[in-house]
């Protein structure tokens, strides 16, 4: 397990693309694992409608996560469930790709992203684009090898504060972690999907008081990416609680803080399990 194409990487295979208009895919989740994160989810997501953008410019550039509307959490995937991804590319150039996209398993809808955006950034600072053309050309063809994904590994979060309406973490970044070798091989960044991962377990401890009608996370929403977490950096998260919306049962707002920098904010929704919001 691990390596290029394995450490960080969700497709194994793109069962259709039309270029820069939409594309699907499937991705295997190897039953060896602990779990696959909803975040992980929305990750493949959009790592679909990253190989539909790079593809459609010559893989010039790459597209990095900034904003989303909306994610939504519809359920659970499990180890050795079979992802089957699909994106809608709204719009796609050189500067940004904008899309909706949809993660399905076992027939039902699972995770749903609403209205993204993704500047492009300059493939070579990150990447090679000759070995991502080589890549794609695997995905669009016969497919990369099944569950070679090995998994994350744990990471360091410990609490700072625990109150009844705030509560704060510190997360702290490996200095070396399996997932740089695919994000990215030539800087190095923290996935923004694991660190919403850790957000939504902050928030959870902090909402989740009931043990006999626990709540589960249904919305991330107005997500905004500012700026690059890399290798070997703390982050605090602090997570407030907020007013719940019609249906919902709880709301946190997220603020991910290095020093005086703001990296990234974002709303999240809480409903109890079995519910599920529109």
């Amino acid at each position: 397990m691990g390596g290029r194409y394995a450490a960080f990487t969700f497709c194994d295979r793109i069962t259709e693309h039309v270029p820069a208009r939409r594309a699907r895919a499937t991705f295997a989740v190897p039953p060896s694992l602990p779990g696959f994160s909803p975040c992980l989810v929305a990750e493949a997501t959009g790592q679909l409608a990253a190989w539909v953008s790079m593809a459609h410019i010559g893989f010039r550039g790459r597209p990095v996560a900034a904003l989303a509307r909306d994610v939504r959490i519809h359920g659970e995937v499990m180890p050795g469930d079979t992802l089957s991804l699909e994106v809608d590319i709204e719009s796609c150039d050189a500067e940004a790709v904008f899309y909706q996209g949809r993660a399905h398993v076992r027939g039902r809808l699972a995770v749903e992203l609403v209205d993204c955006l993704g500047p492009m950034l300059p493939q070579d600072e990150y990447d090679s684009a000759d070995d991502l053309a080589r890549e794609f050309a695997c995905l669009t063809g016969e497919g990369e090898t099944p569950l070679r994904f090995g998994g994350v590994g744990e990471h360091a979060l410990d609490t700072l504060d625990a109150g009844a309406d705030a509560r704060t973490a510190r997360l702290h970044v490996p200095r070396n972690a399996p997932y740089f070798a695919d994000h990215f091989p030539r800087r190095a960044v923290f996935p923004a999907t694991l660190l919403l991962d850790h957000a939504i377990r902050v928030a959870t401890e902090l909402v989740d008081a009931d043990p006999a009608q626990p709540l589960r996370p249904a919305h991330v929403q107005n997500v905004k990416m500012r700026d690059f977490i890399h290798p070997g950096e703390d982050v605090l998260l602090a997570v407030t609680r907020a007013r719940p919306r019609e249906g919902e049962d709880a709301r946190v707002k997220l603020a991910a803080t290095i020093g005086e920098r703001t990296m990234a904010t974002a709303q999240i929704a809480f409903a109890h399990a079995g519910v599920v919001l529109a």
